[in-house]
């Protein structure tokens, strides 16, 4: 254990997830004793500094399944000085709010007087209040006396950007989070805000991010002259791909559900959301119509999705995404499969399609199968076809 560790306070990430994983390894790395809640297994994982330098990301730890010293999950909360909430999220629509609110029940159940609970899922307006008084009625303790409350919406790399925002109960100021968070850059800085000032800062973010990207991919479903295609399909924003759009969708959705009634804000995110969903269904009809220019019989044709999408991922809108096309695509095409990550593909008679989902996935479908005969989709706003 590194010098002066002694001084950060014990602390468990509930939820097995990427983000939660990356922050443990974060946090074990600087000295902290950390545990994992793996909610699946029923039980916490201890991530030592050996560990994290071993296992660089959770599904190295999965895959490899090494033996490493576990607790019961009450015990790893209730020894906590710090719990964070980071579970993984694979349910979808009104099932969401009912899944998270099981998991973040199981959390904050075991939690000891003086401790704080930090709720690292991204929320609409309003759902951290909802989770103070269910901390509260849950637990008899009250937030703010006997309990810290803090909200840090996460993102797979918890080092990125040069300030990281906590918001906070009534502002409260904690240096010991601000040491667990903070990294040996000092050019960073951790800024504790009002929660519902953090809400609005983060949904800001997030409007501002993907609602430009999804009304390109809006506006050039609308293209159909081969002219205009050409001439636009050089252009900077046709470079950006199914993938960039679908990161912030769990992020729009949890704002939309928390927006009552109907107002311009209510139109905007819940238009962004159909436009990236709509996206998924346009990229199959297109994937149809070209079968017919080509004159190829669908039960003559495979068809490869390559999206490497993490299957541990916090947010799980890209595999449901994922699953969506593939699906879609089944209604029509005889044989359709999924690709993350491994592109060595099998020669077949039929006649293969991959369609590539980010600039990642193009550049190893093309790479690893130069002398083959495919038909590559580019997923972006002008969908384009490369032999």
């Amino acid at each position: 254990m590194s010098a002066g560790s002694t001084s950060l306070p014990v602390t468990t990430i509930y939820g097995l997830s990427t983000e939660g994983y990356n922050l443990a390894s974060f946090m074990a790395l600087k000295g902290a004793k950390v545990s994992v809640v793996d909610d699946s297994a029923g039980m916490a994982i201890s991530v030592k500094p050996d560990v994290a330098r071993t296992y660089p990301n959770v599904n190295a730890l999965i895959e490899d399944g090494p033996l490493l010293a576990v607790e019961p999950i009450d015990l790893a909360i209730n020894n906590a000085a710090y719990v964070f909430f980071a579970p993984r999220i694979r349910k979808t629509g009104p099932d969401v709010k009912i899944d998270l609110t099981s998991k973040f029940q199981d959390a904050v159940r075991h939690l000891k007087k003086n401790s704080s609970i930090i709720y690292a899922v991204p929320t609409g307006f309003g759902t951290n209040m909802e989770n103070i008084a269910l901390i509260e009625h849950i637990t008899g303790l009250k937030i703010g006396k006997d309990l810290s409350y803090y909200y840090f919406p996460l993102n797979a790399n918890i080092t990125s950007g040069e300030v990281v925002h906590v918001g906070a109960y009534k502002s409260k100021q904690d240096m010991q989070l601000a040491k667990l968070l903070s990294s040996t850059d000092t050019r960073k800085k951790i800024n504790f805000v009002d929660i519902g000032s953090l809400e609005i800062m983060h949904s800001i973010q997030t409007l501002n991010q993907y609602g430009v990207m999804s009304s390109i991919f809006e506006i050039c479903r609308y293209i159909r002259d081969d002219e205009t295609m050409a001439e636009l399909s050089t252009k900077s924003f046709n470079e950006i791909y199914l993938d960039d759009i679908a990161n912030g969708l769990y992020d729009l959705r949890a704002i939309g559900s928390s927006i009552s009634g109907t107002s311009p804000l209510t139109y905007m995110v819940n238009g962004t959301v159909k436009s990236i969903e709509g996206y998924a269904k346009h990229l199959v009809d297109e994937t149809r119509m070209m079968l017919k220019k080509l004159d190829l019989k669908a039960s003559r044709t495979k068809v490869t999705i390559a999206w490497t999408v993490d299957q541990n991922e916090m947010r799980g809108d890209k595999l449901e995404l994922l699953s969506s096309i593939a699906n879609r695509l089944k209604d029509y095409i005889g044989e359709v499969e999924t690709h993350r990550g491994s592109f060595d593909l099998y020669p077949t008679e039929k006649t293969m399609i991959v369609i590539a989902c980010s600039k990642a996935d193009l550049d190893n479908v093309i790479s690893k199968n130069l002398n083959s005969d495919l038909i590559v989709i580019k997923a972006i706003p002008i969908l384009q076809t490369i032999d």
